[in-house]
């Protein structure tokens, strides 16, 4: 699906073995040296300065998505998400549900941007982000940040920002939309996790940043109310074990996955934007002679996300967080499907 199959880092297992040798697995807190953990790592690699109180730990990025829409606007409260984006940020507002709208990116210059038109003409309570981009690569620029705060006006804005260890792109640097400005930090909820970089989804830890204390109350609530759990005492020491120990292992991924996307540019055979982030290739099907280019490639022995989750049916998405030899071999078998259908 959207995770590696790369093992977690040494200290990870260390970590994971550890708590397990201790025996007793009761509900647990957070502990204050992973809010300690997350403000470091936060204003080491990006200049962001938080507080430990602005931290919100959830399950899951998901369900703070999910939370969002739910509780930081009232049901007939307009919200406003790109497309194509991640299944789940839609999902969220039309199970909520709330009124919506969608804002179509476009490709320019091998980058799915905001189109700056449309969001200028479409007023929301609530403006979804995915930064870096899902499924499209994307790493905003710091302008093109400013220009989403600008011409969402007052709107509060929630940033999934679970691929920003993960950017490919050697001239490209994560900037989270919270850490433009004091006006900007007041109205965003920024979702975060270790889990994507450090591949341990299923132990579940992630964490909210909100600076207004009124936006922090509603996405921490349901976890206080047990309406949702809270993350694992599992998730709690992986987290904690990656951020403190585990960037020379991700250093070293980041460079086997460039190693993949130059693979992957060189034998795809369609058109795709360029990665700057995230090990998803998001592949245009448009030119085959196909209505379903998801099962044309199922056909062949390849399992791809199917566009039409994210909003662009004519797409496939492609995860290339794998081995080598694998993605070669699976893109042997997209060639042969591409060539069918051609």
């Amino acid at each position: 699906m959207a995770d590696s199959d790369f093992r977690a880092p040494r200290g990870v297992l260390e970590a994971l073995e550890a708590r397990v040798r201790h025996g007793i697995f009761g509900y647990t807190g957070a502990p204050d040296e992973l809010r300690g953990a997350i403000v470091e790592r936060l204003h080491t690699r990006y200049g962001w300065r938080i507080e430990p109180s602005w931290i919100v730990f959830l399950p899951g990025v998901v369900p703070g998505l999910h939370l969002a829409a739910r509780r930081l606007i009232a049901a007939g409260e307009h919200a406003l998400i790109p497309t194509p984006v991640y299944q789940h940020f839609k999902r969220a507002v039309e199970l909520a549900p709330r009124p919506h709208t969608e804002l179509p990116l476009r490709l320019q210059a091998g980058r799915w941007v905001m189109d700056e038109d449309i969001l200028r003409k479409t007023p929301a309570r609530l403006a979804y982000l995915c930064n870096p981009h899902n499924p499209g690569g994307t790493v905003f620029t710091r302008a093109e940040l400013t220009r989403f705060a600008e011409l969402t006006r007052d709107a509060i804005i929630v940033s999934d920002e679970i691929h920003c260890d993960v950017v490919l792109d050697p001239q490209a640097r994560h900037v989270p939309i919270a850490s433009l400005a004091p006006e900007i930090s007041r109205r965003t909820v920024t979702l975060m996790s270790a889990n994507k970089a450090f591949n341990f989804p299923a132990a579940g830890c992630a964490w909210a940043i909100a600076e207004d204390p009124r936006l922090r109350e509603e996405m921490a609530a349901d976890v206080r109310a047990h309406v949702l759990p809270s993350p694992s005492l599992f998730g709690y020491a992986a987290t904690l074990a990656a951020l403190r120990a585990g960037d020379g292992w991700l250093a070293a991924q980041i460079e086997y996955l460039r190693g993949n996307h130059r693979l992957l540019k060189r034998d795809i055979g369609l058109p795709m934007a360029e990665v700057q982030a995230t090990y998803l290739a998001w592949i245009d099907c448009s030119a085959l002679k196909t209505a379903d280019p998801h099962e044309l490639f199922l056909r062949h022995g390849l399992a791809l996300s199917p566009g039409a989750q994210f909003g662009a049916p004519r797409f496939v998405r492609l995860n290339f967080g794998t081995q080598r030899a694998r993605l070669a071999q699976a893109l042997e078998r997209f060639s042969r499907a591409v060539n069918s259908a051609k």
